[in-house]
């Protein structure tokens, strides 16, 4: 029995090696990919998360240098649920590639709730990563902060001067 596929993407402003190296550090996955959960934890060699359904076990393709990132996550059931993922280079950047497939029995809804889900977190993993290496505010919060910030300070300079 074949299944129905769902391609989702996003062309990240970095190069393929960075986005790769980010993404399949499962240590990052709060920062990225809430969707799959809020707290890591690595337990005997194996990674787990914890999400609205329970805990969930989840492990990454082997490390390469082919930029797949596919996963496996189990879920409390025990049923594993295949995930591939993909980073290409794109230019001087890169497209991260997650392919959705729809489970036994998902409706269209249940379908799309996950393809919105995944395509939010591709959206957050591209923000994360474009944003300056020393700077960790996905909402560019800072920046407007500091801009406020040295604009007050160049109004009271003039100001005493």
């Amino acid at each position: 029995m074949t299944s129905e596929s769902k391609h989702l993407s996003e062309r990240i402003n970095r190069p393929a090696d960075e986005v790769y190296d980010y993404a399949s550090d499962p240590a990052n996955l709060p920062e990225w990919a809430p969707g799959l959960g809020s707290s890591v934890e690595q337990v005997d060699g194996r990674w787990f998360v914890d999400t609205p359904m329970g805990r969930v076990g989840f492990a990454f393709a082997p490390r390469n240098e082919y930029g797949v990132l596919d996963h496996d996550v189990t879920l409390p059931s025990g049923e594993i649920i295949y995930n591939p993922v993909r980073v290409i280079t794109d230019g001087s950047g890169s497209e991260v590639i997650f392919t959705l497939r729809r489970l036994p029995g998902m409706s269209d809804e249940e379908f799309e709730r996950d393809a919105d889900a995944v395509a939010a977190d591709l959206t957050r993993l591209k923000r994360v990563l474009q944003r300056p290496d020393d700077l960790r505010d996905p909402d560019g919060l800072r920046d407007v902060c500091d801009a406020q910030s040295d604009a007050q300070q160049g109004q009271r300079g003039e100001q005493q001067g």
